[in-house]
């Protein structure tokens, strides 16, 4: 192995598994369209070795092609190497540029496999007007391209997973390990778990001293808990920035990927670097987003529905029924919401991706970011909307459900086929409904949403490996395997059939749940206890998710969690609202009689969601304001970075000499340069004949020890003339 195949040629394979591949293009041969899929290879394969990939292909499974690329030349890799750090030194992201010399640059500074990866990604997804194959897979020419996935590196994920398993606390070492395997848009989402892991002991820990001490609704647990969300979230802001900062990736953010899609209506001249740009109508894509109001109200009054059909059927069933059976018609509510909610959220989001499209944003960031923001409307009203019913609707309002429990009522009656009419209580508000619920939604959707997330798709793919097995199609490839490669073959195969991993779905789990901890935690203290041990399980469980139940993620860069990191403030805010209705409404309503508009005072409601806002936003700023008086390790860095690129500039241009005497002149030069200037200015006007009265007024006094005598002689005068009026007084020293 050359040096240079030292310094940029490690793909992570230590033992040579994944035969030095970089990434695997998946072609699908549809049997109909033979004629166009063929042309479309001869395409892929002269448009990669255009940019500089080595190419090989081998047979796949279900009439498909397995395209396996890799960078051709070690020099050319260092080459773009080179150029990418060079760009982000243009675009800011680092405060110096690379070294000149290519080898010495990255002897400084080692390739990473992540930096590898996403270099050679780009290299082939890139348009080809910024050097790069411009491959998008399932668009246009490339519509028989299924995916563009890079090789699991299985030595490195069973050493992962053990060594997670193994540890309490993750610590810098595994999220730099992260990243340089994965990049630092996963590495981000464990670096966020893991910070929302620790601040988790403490309400943890004071959850449960509440709980055995306090009770529920308790304004002494409300108002920590509030303070408790403002610390973290101040907090998390400072830490992304210090992780950016110190993973060279400060701004990344601000470096666009174009988006394929995007269809531009006209090309105009950029105003400042002269170069085209394609031009969509601002006007345009405003008009469309107009559409997410009435999208919004379709998903309030669907999905608000749902929620209030099944919540007055759970009413009837637990508060006013009273036949029997009742344990096992308790359970038709909590069906209804597990079937319909899933069903119509799947035909909501798929609406917001829709609508997402039509905006039709220029990057990729920006697409994501508005698709998230509307996926997080609709994971706001699907996981929050049972609970904001119970606390704004039933406690305080409960009299309004009476019609909608009459009509189960007789529902039930007619249902029952039965003559005598049915059993009922009295109805009465019980505001422990909310505490119910709150503990469902941490012990049961938690362990739900574990199964779902791991042990679900792992069931479905050994049942559909099973069912290919069975089926009598024929699904293996057409071409035999040599007998080196068929391991090798069959695992790619099986890669290329698992889900593209997507970190946003992991995001919006952690930060909904931050929700409900900020929220609704008041109605049942224990919430951060489970939420931690969760926490815990799914660090590991999400290590597991990555390593053998989806697809390698492309390495992404990332300086920040993006759109969730709003998210987060919204939901801390909001805590603060919810903690002081739940104490209101709930806390002195041990006699379950409320629920008629007469029992509820509106003004006490306001007062306390005021005075609950207010104390949220005085916390919030002396937060800031403590947290600004420290210098955290980002900011150092930064700091010393300007300072540098300041020092060097003045060295390069004034040289090292002349720079320090710039910084620091001293006392000794500083005479000199004046003296020289007087003196200079003297021989001026005695050339002249005369002086001005400014020329005069300078050559007074030769130098500063002449200043020094003469200035010294006034204070000595001066001194005389008041001691000779007034009697002298003593030193305060004497």
């Amino acid at each position: 192995m050359t040096s240079l195949e030292k310094l940029v040629g490690s793909t992570g394979d230590g033992d040579n598994r994944n035969f030095g591949v970089d990434f695997v293009i998946h072609q699908l041969i549809p049997a109909q369209e033979r004629t166009e899929a063929e042309a479309a290879f001869i395409q892929l394969i002269e448009t990669l070795t255009k940019v500089g990939l080595a190419t090989e292909v081998r047979a796949g499974s279900d009439n498909s092609l397995l395209i396996f690329t890799k960078i051709a030349s070690w020099d050319f890799l260092a080459q773009q190497v080179y150029r990418s750090r060079l760009q982000d030194w243009l675009n800011g992201l680092r405060s110096s540029a690379p070294e000149r010399e290519i080898r010495r640059a990255l002897e400084d500074e080692p390739v990473t496999e992540a930096e590898r990866s996403r270099i050679v990604y780009l290299l082939i997804t890139k348009p080809q007007n910024d050097g790069g194959a411009g491959i998008t897979p399932g668009n246009g020419q490339w519509r028989y391209i299924q995916s563009i996935l890079p090789l699991h590196d299985h030595n490195f994920n069973k050493a992962w997973i053990k060594k997670w398993g193994q540890k309490y606390l993750l610590n810098q070492d595994d999220l730099d390990e992260i990243r340089d395997k994965f990049g630092e848009g996963v590495a981000f989402y464990f670096a966020f778990v893991q910070s929302y892991f620790r601040f988790l002991l403490f309400p943890s820990a004071f959850g449960l001293f509440a709980w055995l001490f306090l009770g529920k609704f308790s304004y002494f647990y409300a108002l920590v808990n509030c303070l408790w969300s403002v610390v973290f979230f101040e907090f998390w802001k400072q830490k992304e920035v210090d992780m950016a900062v110190q993973w060279g990736v400060r701004g990344a953010s601000q470096v666009q990927l174009p988006r394929p899609e995007f269809k531009w209506e006209y090309e105009a001249e950029d105003p400042v670097t002269g170069e085209p740009i394609k031009v969509y109508s601002p006007m345009k894509r405003i008009k469309t987003q107009l559409l997410q109001i009435p999208f919004a109200l379709a998903c309030i009054v669907v999905l608000g529905g749902v929620v209030v059909t099944c919540n007055s059927l759970e009413v009837y069933i637990n508060e006013m029924y009273d036949g029997g059976g009742k344990a096992v018609l308790g359970l038709i509510p909590t069906i209804l919401l597990s079937s319909l909610i899933p069903a119509f959220s799947a035909v909501l989001m798929k609406g917001a991706e829709v609508l997402t499209q039509w905006e039709n944003y220029q990057n990729v960031d920006a697409y994501n970011a508005a698709l998230i923001q509307k996926q997080f409307v609709l994971n706001f009203m699907t996981s929050y909307m049972a609970l904001l019913f119970t606390l704004f609707v039933y406690i305080p309002f409960g009299e309004i459900l009476i019609p909608f429990l009459n009509f189960w009522h007789s529902t039930a009656q007619v249902v029952s086929f039965n003559e005598n009419p049915l059993p009922a209580k009295e109805f009465k508000i019980n505001p422990a409904r909310i505490s119910g619920q709150m503990f469902y939604l941490t012990i049961t959707a938690q362990i739900v949403s574990l199964l779902t997330q791991v042990v679900v798709p792992y069931v479905k793919r050994q049942v559909f490996a099973e069912a290919k097995k069975l089926s009598s199609k024929d699904t293996t490839p057409a071409v035999q395997d040599r007998p080196e490669e068929a391991e090798f073959l069959k695992r790619v195969r099986k890669e290329c059939e698992l889900e593209v991993y997507d970190v946003s779905t992991d995001y919006r789990q952690m930060v909904i749940q931050f929700g409900h901890l900020s929220m609704f935690s008041s109605a049942w203290p224990l919430a951060a206890c489970c939420f931690l041990v969760n926490n815990w399980v799914e660090l590991r469980s999400d290590a597991v998710k990555i390593a053998i139940g989806s697809q390698r993620p492309i390495p992404f860069r990332a300086d920040t969690i993006g759109p969730w990191l709003t998210a987060l403030g919204f939901l801390s805010w909001l805590g603060s609202v919810s903690s002081a209705a739940i104490v209101f409404l709930c806390g002195g309503s041990t006699d379950h009689e409320r629920g008629t508009m007469s029992h509820i005072s509106a003004w006490g409601v306001l007062s306390s969601v005021f005075l609950a806002e207010h104390f949220y936003f005085l916390v919030q700023m002396a937060v800031r304001y403590f947290m600004s008086k420290f210098e955290s390790y980002g900011q150092q860095k930064e700091r010393k970075e300007r300072f540098l690129i300041k020092k060097r500039y003045l060295e390069e241009t004034l040289g090292q000499g002349v720079a320090e005497q710039a910084a620091t002149p001293g006392l000794t030069h500083g005479e000199k340069i004046t003296r020289e200037a007087l003196e200079e200015q003297e021989r001026e006007a005695s050339i002249k004949g005369h002086a001005s009265p400014e020329d005069l007024f300078w050559q007074r006094q030769r130098g500063v020890q002449e200043t020094i005598i003469v200035g010294r002689s006034m204070i000595e005068k001066a001194v005389t003339e008041k001691g000779a009026g007034k009697p002298a007084q003593p030193s305060p020293r004497a």
